[in-house]
């Protein structure tokens, strides 16, 4: 697959949008101090439902995230920060 798609492995072990996912996550966990819902996701990518529900499973499956059964916003990430690509998704360029 090709690297517009965002189907292409990053050296990181995850996808393009998998790491603006791991990077809402974090970002959003910092912020408010508790993990995102899947519907404060759905709200910020503009996605149904069971395309932030699938993504969230693939990112457990993966090992990037773990989640506790039954828990509501449970997520924590399992990627190091410096591995996310935060500063891109900010619009922080470093020259």
């Amino acid at each position: 697959m090709n690297q517009k798609s965002g189907a292409a492995r990053s050296t990181q072990g995850f996808t393009e949008k998998q790491g603006q996912y791991l990077a809402f996550i974090y970002t959003y966990s910092h912020m408010f101090r508790r993990p995102p819902a899947e519907a404060d996701m759905q709200h910020h990518f503009q996605v149904s439902p069971p395309s932030v529900h699938q993504m969230i499973v693939t990112l457990e499956r993966n090992g990037l995230i773990r989640r506790q059964p039954g828990v509501p916003r449970s997520i924590q990430i399992l990627v190091p920060p410096k591995d996310l690509p935060i500063l891109n998704w900010l619009g922080i360029y470093l020259s």
